[in-house]
């Protein structure tokens, strides 16, 4: 069959990837792609908020199965339009993406499920948020309710800086665009694992957990991004755990949205704080995390596809995941000044050396070729996250040295990555 995937990142060049290794797939197509997916699948231009520039490439390529990648094109309805059209898709509809979209919404949601997070607040003006903030104990966190590439969350250490972060997401001066709606929460302490599992709307199968790093500075320092590097391991969470999880958690949740009447099919991404009171929900993700899916999908054994397919035809209940043991670590390189302003173009060497390395895949998140991939044009900076250097290994101290390695041979203008993945992990190891 052939295979059409929406988006342009790292995740997505993971899917690509992941997808090409099935037997069935004869053709993948990604749209808009980037300079390191279109070495191993056709790269089309699309604007991937235009939901019927999408819907007419869908229907002109026909694909036997199209997977969405980024939230974007989720939360405008994209799976909806197609699901229309008669197109196999997979991920959620709009009405199941609010779960993403509107972190007001999944508060509310999970609060009438009875799901463990965080105590919390919805204001809309100044005057709630002075009112709310005195309910809470410093540190306090600071979310805008709606989609911002994981960079519209604020820890605040005082009432004071809370209501300033909240004034400054309502005015739009933080982050380029005014909120409708703020939230105010408790800080929850603990380690975040993200828990990503697929659903078909009434089953649910775990994939492997994963640990994102946020911040752009060593010792999780500076303010957020949409990641800059991800670990996996075997030991990150017990058989006894992972079934709370999914009893308590991911299980209620898919049985939640199907009550609502907004069937939840797709990637449900728990991101999880695994506090003393235990697992506490953080947030929701409607689709596939960056860049968690390209150290998940490199320890995959089984076949993407056939699960993908069997969360579209309500058949997960049959499907197992088959996973390699061990660890994997995907490390990821970005443009100085990130996530802040940044400057493109710069060429990347080192790339055939570093796909050498044992284990290692390089993933690209923001790359361009200055001419056609098929006629050799070098490939360029893109982006703010330009690369997932991600490795597998038999124990996560090998997949993290695997992984500098190969980064080690990379270069670019600027280039910049954290040498601490997995530190927290490390630091536990006896």
């Amino acid at each position: 069959m052939k295979v059409l995937i929406f988006g342009s990142g790292g995740r997505e060049h993971a899917l690509a990837w992941a997808v090409k290794r099935s037997p069935r797939v004869t053709e993948v197509v990604c749209a808009p792609g980037n300079g390191g997916i279109a070495q191993i699948a056709r790269c089309v231009p699309v604007d991937l908020k235009d939901v019927a520039a999408m819907v007419r490439l869908a229907e002109a390529e026909q694909p036997g199965l199209t997977i969405v990648g980024p939230e974007l094109p989720l939360s405008l309805g994209i799976v909806d339009a197609l699901q229309e059209r008669g197109l196999r898709v997979f991920g959620p509809t709009r009405a199941a993406a609010m779960l993403e979209t509107s972190k007001g919404f999944a508060k509310r949601f999970l609060q009438r499920h009875n799901i463990p997070t965080a105590s919390y607040a919805v204001c809309a003006n100044l005057a709630e948020l002075e009112k709310a903030v005195e309910f809470f104990h410093p540190p306090i966190v600071v979310k805008a309710d709606g989609l911002h590439a994981g960079k519209g969350v604020i820890i605040c250490p005082s009432r004071h800086t809370a209501l300033e972060a909240a004034q400054d997401l309502l005015s739009g001066k933080l982050l380029g665009e005014t909120e409708q709606h703020i939230l105010i929460e408790e800080f929850l302490e603990g380690d975040e694992i993200s828990f990503l599992c697929l659903s078909d709307g009434k089953h649910v199968v775990p994939l492997a957990p994963a640990q994102d790093h946020k911040r752009i500075g060593e010792g999780d320092t500076g303010p957020n991004t949409g990641g800059m590097g991800v670990y996996s391991s075997d030991a990150m969470l017990d058989a006894g755990m992972t079934e709370w999880i999914l009893r308590h958690i991911a299980v209620p949740t898919i049985y939640g949205m199907a009550s609502e009447d907004a069937p939840f099919t797709g990637v449900l991404y728990c991101g999880l704080m695994m506090t003393a009171r235990g697992p506490q929900v953080l947030e929701f993700n409607a689709r596939f995390g960056d860049p968690e899916t390209q150290a998940i999908l490199l320890r995959l054994e089984s076949d993407l596809v056939d699960a993908l397919e069997a969360c579209i035809d309500g058949r997960l209940a049959e499907t197992e995941l088959r996973w390699s043991p061990g660890a994997s670590a995907c490390v990821v390189a970005s443009s100085a000044g990130y996530p802040g302003s940044y400057k493109t173009g710069f060429p990347i060497t080192g790339l055939k050396d570093a796909a050498r390395v044992p284990g290692v895949q390089v993933f690209h998140s923001g790359s361009a070729h200055s001419g056609s991939a098929q006629s050799g044009g070098k490939l360029l900076t893109a982006g703010g996250r330009v690369l997932g250097v991600t490795a597998a290994a038999p124990s996560l101290e090998d997949a993290l040295a695997r992984a500098y390695e190969a980064m080690a041979l990379i270069h670019f203008d600027g280039i910049y990555y954290r040498r601490d993945i997995g530190h927290r992990a490390l630091r536990r190891t006896p």
